[in-house]
């Protein structure tokens, strides 16, 4: 697809969801993929989208963007999705919705973990699994350099991006705290431990990696509202916000926020 193409895409979307909307008092904290950051296509074109139906809509960029480089640890990361829904309740935002693609729909499930105040989660095109990758012999590395005292270290550690390998660079705790098979990154541990039913919606693609694993991986895991939602839309791991933009719309109104 090309460039041209995506910007007429996504122009289509907006117009089609009539820009004119009124400002709605939904606030939607999105966050972007990982190695990636605002405004990439991903969410851009989503949040083009959700904007022209007249939410309020942030797009924080995270400490997994390409630029920031894992600059602060994932309990960090949780503070500042926090801030951000802030901000958003201060421009009256009154139900605050929080999102994110790949590595920001990770995030976005372990925000609700914290037992935060929030009303809705959207995980799109979930990504970064801890507990399924081979991360074993840098978490093994950033563990015996914590026992060691060096834990603020900067050392090279492994990441992997839907099957693209990379060589980061950051402390033994940072990355410990992204990549612990049994820590905030597993998404499945944090489905479970939601504290209280919020309508929580699950998008995949069918050419997605995540697909393969289905509904019992995460989704069953969350506690059950009458508005959860398992969407399967056809669609990569890259383009499913926007293939999916109009039916994350309709999930967000059929909440009667």
């Amino acid at each position: 697809m090309t460039a041209l193409s995506k910007v007429l895409i996504i122009l289509a979307l907006a117009l089609s969801f009539e820009a004119s909307s009124a400002e709605t008092d939904v606030g939607i904290v999105l966050m972007h993929g990982k190695w990636s950051g605002p405004p990439a296509p991903p969410i851009q074109a989503l949040a083009t989208v959700l904007k022209a139906k007249g939410f309020k809509v942030i797009t924080p960029p995270m400490p997994w963007s390409g630029k920031r480089m894992y600059d602060a640890d994932y309990p960090a990361a949780l503070s500042q999705i926090e801030t951000a829904a802030n901000a958003l309740r201060e421009k009256g935002a009154k139900r605050i919705i929080v999102a994110g693609h790949s590595f920001g729909a990770n995030a976005s499930i372990a925000y609700a973990a914290s037992g935060r105040e929030l009303d809705g989660v959207m995980a799109i095109a979930p990504g970064h699994t801890p507990d399924l990758q081979k991360f074993g012999a840098s978490v093994a590395r950033a563990r015996q350099m914590i026992a060691a005292g060096k834990a603020d270290e900067i050392a090279p550690f492994e990441d992997n991006n839907q099957g693209q390998d990379r060589t980061i660079k950051t402390t033994a705790k940072i990355y410990l705290s992204f990549f612990d098979p049994e820590g905030l990154g597993v998404m499945p541990k944090s489905a479970a431990a939601i504290p209280r039913p919020i309508p929580f919606l699950w998008v995949v693609g069918t050419q997605d990696r995540i697909f393969s694993r289905g509904e019992s991986y995460v989704f069953n895991k969350v506690p059950q509202h009458e508005s959860n939602k398992y969407l399967v839309v056809s669609g990569d791991h890259s383009n499913t916000p926007e293939v999916a933009a109009s039916q994350i719309v309709e999930w967000i109104i059929s909440l009667k926020y």
